[in-house]
């Protein structure tokens, strides 16, 4: 009997020792709550930040690299009023009026929390940040954390990279927990472009902590740790030296050049003049004000990128491709001939001006000396094809055209900011004329034969324009991505699709023996480089504010093109004067790495140009 009761007893030893035992392993190793339970006890979970990906060029040069930030941040409701303020100061050398207005926020506002941490400097230097360390345990509520931050090893390349900043309340309310107060995303160019991509996703790191709230060891041998993923590495397709080269050329000049290998549609150049160095945009203390300097500055206005943004009348580079469009319609052949005098009667009592050729030209010999009178009379012809009472229909019809060569529209390039340009309507022509009682005809618009009036595109758009006549016919929308480190990541799909131009492929075969007689005997032959065989053609877009701007487009080489390039330079006059031969350097650049001797002349001649002028108010 007795020995029966120690054998209930010892088993219900037994029993509520394994009973205690499994509800341990269910609080400690299966029950999520413990986690809480711990973080409010003698745990401190500290976010562990990921690696944001780098940024190469196409030779595998870095772009945008990433280095240490050391930031002080606090939770408001855990500071001691009590602490060291003394201390404090003189650690992070600050004084106290500088102290209370770093810790005390406007607590109406949702970006602030006194439960939530909240960065108060920013920028800390390693060595301050170490001495700093040492005495964290006196300062309750404050803690310390390291985080990479962009930095950018060369100063190129600005427009196109973008920069970071702090998130705000909407990214976070719509982040689905991605972001939080203090983080950091990319607001403009490859940073915001991809920023999926880049930013990587964030771990999580659990600390013991003594009773004096400093951190002892890792909790648990760091098997509750999840560690951050880094961001992919992004490839592109910029060719930095040829970038710098470009910078360089375009020094003290207002414009943009954006080149393009046709093949693919990747960006090989895309730089707008003026433009700034990307580290003065980095996270640091002083951002704020370098901001304000940058887009206050309404002369040379850094910060807009006028490789995506700004809208020009393109000049006389439309001539090709209203060429195509005339002869897609049959109204122009490639034999046949329109004379040019000099002028052109538009009406009884108007001409058009044009350059006094004294010859009939086809269209080969239109392009190559760039005739004004060819393209009126073409243009003439394509908008009154329905009947001269009835020019809204035929404007349409060469709208139309434009559109398929990427015009009028965005062409989606991964760079911030694009605008559409501009491809007037019959539809504007009407609300234009017929707010006056007027009517309007085909003499009133022939400018936009030749690239003037309502006309407007980007330079990426002009870009595009001569990887399509380089390509005879298609193009790859441009875009600056090449590849990701990933494989799980992949460039868009819209970079692959291949847009087809509905224009007799034959018909481009006149349009580029025109273009490249543009460079040999035309208007560009500043252009002409010994050993490459150039096809391009000048602009000149006319400026009521000022100067006339310098346009140039061109493809290289003339079989098998590796490179299609636009230039636009403000108030430069001539397109043959400047852009054409600005243009003509990059393509030697490209294509032979180096400036032959017998251009070295023209090369210190652009390079030393001073093109800025400040426009007349209007």
């Amino acid at each position: 009997m007795e020995e029966a009761k120690r054998n209930i007893i010892l088993g219900l030893f037994i029993v509520s020792a394994v009973i205690l035992t499994l509800k341990a392993a269910q609080i400690q190793l299966l029950d999520s709550s413990f986690k809480d339970m711990a973080r409010k006890t003698t745990l401190n979970e500290k976010k562990l930040y990921p690696t944001r990906g780098l940024i190469y060029d196409r030779n595998g040069k870095l772009l945008a690299a990433n280095e240490p930030n050391y930031e002080l941040k606090l939770i408001y409701n855990q500071m001691d009023p009590s602490m060291d303020t003394t201390l404090f100061c003189e650690l992070l050398d600050i004084d106290k009026e500088t102290f209370e207005i770093l810790v005390n926020k406007n607590w109406r506002d949702p970006r602030f929390s006194k439960s939530t941490p909240f960065r108060v400097i920013n920028n800390i230097s390693p060595e301050r940040y170490a001495a700093l360390q040492e005495h964290m345990f006196r300062f309750p509520g404050f803690f310390t954390e390291m985080r990479n931050v962009r930095s950018y090893p060369h100063s190129s390349s600005a427009h196109v990279l973008g920069y970071l900043g702090e998130v705000n309340q909407k990214q976070i309310d719509q982040s689905e927990g991605i972001y939080a107060l203090g983080d950091f995303v990319g607001l403009v160019g490859l940073e915001e472009m991809y920023e999926e991509e880049l930013r990587g996703s964030k771990g999580v790191e659990y600390m013991l902590r003594d009773n004096l709230g400093r951190n002892v060891e890792v909790f648990d041998g760091g098997n509750l740790n999840e560690y951050p993923v880094p961001g992919d590495y992004l490839v592109t397709g910029l060719d930095l030296d040829l970038q710098e080269f470009g910078e360089a050329l375009m020094a003290n000049k207002r414009g943009s050049i954006v080149a393009i290998e046709p093949k693919t549609g990747e960006i090989l150049t895309a730089l707008s003049s003026i433009s700034y160095d990307p580290n003065h945009m980095s996270i640091s203390n002083n951002r704020d004000s370098v901001y304000r300097a940058l887009s206050t500055d309404s002369m040379n206005i850094p910060l807009f990128d006028r490789s995506v943004q700004a809208k020009y009348p393109p000049g006389s580079i439309i001539k090709p491709v209203m060429a195509l469009i005339a002869m897609q319609e049959d109204i122009a052949t490639p034999s046949r001939s329109i004379p040019c005098d000099g002028t052109y009667r538009v009406s009884r009592n108007f001409y058009q001006k044009c350059h006094a050729h004294n010859k009939a030209w086809g269209v080969s010999g239109a392009i190559q000396y760039s005739c004004n009178s060819y393209f009126y009379q073409i243009m003439r012809e394509m908008v009154e094809k329905y009947g001269y009472t009835n020019p809204g229909k035929g404007l349409d019809m060469v709208m139309d055209y434009l559109k398929r060569f990427g015009l009028g529209d965005q062409l989606e390039v991964d760079i911030s900011n694009e605008s559409k340009g501009n491809l007037p309507s019959s539809e504007y022509f009407d609300n234009l004329y017929n707010k006056n009682g007027a009517s309007w005809r085909a003499s009133a618009i022939l400018s936009l034969g030749i690239g003037q009036g309502e006309l407007e595109l980007t330079t990426v758009q002009m870009a595009n324009l001569a990887a399509i006549l380089a390509n005879r016919g298609y193009y790859y929308n441009p875009h600056l991505v090449k590849s990701f480190s990933s494989a799980e990541s992949d460039i868009p799909d819209k970079y692959k699709i291949k847009n087809e131009i509905n224009i007799n492929k034959d018909f481009y075969e006149p349009v580029i023996e025109g273009m490249e007689n543009a460079i040999l005997s035309g208007t560009a032959t500043l252009a002409r480089v010994p050993d490459i065989e150039i096809c391009g053609k000048t602009g000149t877009s006319q400026n009521p504010h000022g100067k006339d701007h310098s346009v140039f487009f061109a493809f290289a080489p003339k079989d098998n093109p590796q490179i299609a390039i636009a230039v636009f330079i403000e108030n430069a006059g001539w397109g043959g004067t400047y852009a054409a031969p600005i243009a003509s350097l990059m393509i030697e650049k490209y294509l032979h790495k180096e400036i032959s001797p017998s251009r070295q002349w023209l090369l210190e001649r652009m390079l030393n140009a001073y093109l800025l002028e400040e426009e007349e108010k209007t």
